[in-house]
């Protein structure tokens, strides 16, 4: 079947079971998702790219309508993936508007191919720690986090115009998505959802080492402590669990 005829029926099936922005919608029936995903690219479906997680067309679709991004506002999105996303930002923002990050490397030559095969080229793609954001193009109209976190980045944070919106999946195990912002405030919740975490350098599939106390100690430094049960829940004293251990070796 045509695949404009599958865009414009997945975008009527959304629409039908959510409310979607309209600039988003048009924005969808536009850009050929085939192109970024192989595998059913119009089904409502999450998707696979080397072990990462291609976000459904709902979802997608919930992130951009709470960003409620406006013409030639600069935009960065933390979790390029394979540039879905960024791309349906350039038809809304303007390509030269949007500015995208991912941890992982072959994610970025993904989205930087695909966006260079829908007529995007101009949309920046950069190989980052998404929680550092990408300071030489900030500040920022809108960030939008394709990926969990605890807390709003505070790297990303400072990178938000004063009147900016940063909007991301906040919580563990059990996450809302919501809008904050500059000062990390939340100004808006948008109902539950479930997220990757955000990564850290070493996670990614392409990575060798994990070390999630690179973030941690940045995070967190000015409280002086680190999380109990591993950063997506709660922070952990180590000097007392240390301590304690050694009573136990010296008995």
């Amino acid at each position: 079947m045509d695949p404009a005829v599958l865009r414009e029926d997945m975008v009527d099936g959304l629409e039908h079971g959510m409310d979607v922005a309209e600039s988003v919608s048009l924005a969808m029936r536009t850009v050929p998702r085939h192109e970024f995903v192989e595998d059913a690219p119009y089904q409502n479906r999450s998707g696979d790219f080397e072990g990462s997680t291609i976000l459904s067309p709902a979802n997608v679709a919930r992130l951009l309508s709470a960003l409620s991004a406006e013409p030639d506002e600069d935009v960065l999105v933390v979790g390029a993936g394979v540039g879905y996303t960024p791309a349906l930002l350039a038809e809304i923002v303007g390509e030269t508007h949007v500015h995208a990050v991912d941890i992982d490397r072959k994610l970025v030559y993904a989205a930087r191919a695909n966006l260079q095969s829908v007529g995007s080229p101009a949309v920046l793609v950069d190989r980052r720690d998404g929680a550092e954001g990408l300071p030489e193009y900030a500040p920022f109209d809108r960030i939008l986090v394709e990926a969990a976190a605890i807390e709003p980045p505070r790297r990303l944070l400072s990178q938000l115009e004063p009147d900016g919106r940063l909007v991301l999946p906040m919580g563990g195990p059990k996450q809302t998505l919501v809008s904050v912002d500059a000062a990390g405030e939340v100004v808006d919740e948008h109902g539950p959802v479930a997220f990757d975490p955000l990564l850290v350098e070493g996670e990614q599939r392409s990575g060798v080492t994990r070390n999630r106390t690179v973030r941690e100690d940045a995070e967190f430094s000015e409280s002086g402590y680190f999380a109990p049960t591993g950063w997506e829940q709660e922070w952990i004293d180590w000097d007392k669990r240390l301590s304690g251990r050694q009573r136990r070796y010296d008995r």
